[in-house]
């Protein structure tokens, strides 16, 4: 039987699995599923049609599955579900869907640390580090294994890469490369995240690969035609150099109206 504070609130609705705890002022709303090795901190508040998945950690003050920031909304069922393992942090703010039978989703074993808000619709992997205060709007996707730095600001439909990562205090206004790193207000690729790359053991000739390509697509006289069209006849095309060049075309046709392509320097 899960161990619930004598402060609690649980819904009688609610669903949890045997061993999850539940610290003292937590209120878990209806229909709200939560299974085996979660524990919820205090003051934790996990709103109606929330699936929080096995062995996550949540700390005190955290509200997970309130309705999302949308004039749309009108009360219409949609969802929260989270992973396995994820470690959220105090006063995480993460909203359910926008639209009726749609979810957020957060993927699993991710790092969500102090006052990160996670808007309606959005769609996080897995293995995500997002550091204090970082602000993600709605419809956003956030690929595996990126790292957003504090209180970086990411707008609305836009998407990061996997394995990318930002700098803090950045301005994400438009999609951000995989395996990329990014910084500024506006953000710019400024190179390769190859530590990040190393720690998923992604190869040396990979990484090379990956290097040789950023300089051609964003630090040279080249636009972004010249540079595929370079890339593929003269490096190994390994999986991420095609996932990459995948990602970047979709920018280049015109993906939420943020094109990413520039004409050659003369």
């Amino acid at each position: 039987m899960a161990t619930i504070h004598p402060t609690a609130v649980v819904h009688p609705t609610a669903e949890l699995a045997d061993d999850v705890v539940i610290g003292p002022y937590t209120i878990v709303g209806a229909h709200v599923r939560i299974d085996a090795g979660t524990t919820l901190g205090a003051h934790v508040i996990i709103e109606e049609h929330t699936h929080i998945g096995r062995n996550n950690l949540i700390y005190h003050g955290a509200v997970l599955g309130a309705p999302p920031q949308d004039r749309k909304f009108k009360h219409e069922p949609s969802c929260l579900k989270i992973g396995d393992g994820n470690w959220i942090r105090e006063y995480v703010t993460i909203h359910r869907a926008s639209g009726e039978g749609q979810a957020t989703l957060i993927g699993d074993q991710n790092f969500l640390m102090a006052y990160v808000h996670i808007g309606h619709n959005c769609r996080v992997g897995s293995h995500v580090v997002m550091a204090n205060s970082v602000g993600v709007s709605g419809h956003c996707e956030i690929g595996d294994g990126a790292n957003i730095g504090g209180m970086v600001g990411i707008h609305q439909f836009t998407r990061i890469g996997k394995l990318a990562m930002v700098g803090g205090m950045s301005r994400i206004v438009r999609d951000v490369p995989p395996f990329m790193i990014v910084e500024g207000s506006p953000a710019e690729v400024r190179g390769v995240n190859t530590v990040g790359l190393r720690r998923a053991g992604v190869p040396q000739p990979t990484r090379d690969a990956l290097r040789l390509a950023c300089r051609w697509m964003f630090r040279s006289e080249m636009n972004l035609t010249q540079a595929i069209e370079k890339i593929r006849a003269e490096l190994n095309m390994s999986d991420e150099l095609h996932e990459l060049l995948e990602f970047i075309q979709q920018i280049r046709q015109g993906r939420n109206g943020r094109a990413l392509d520039r004409p050659a320097r003369k």
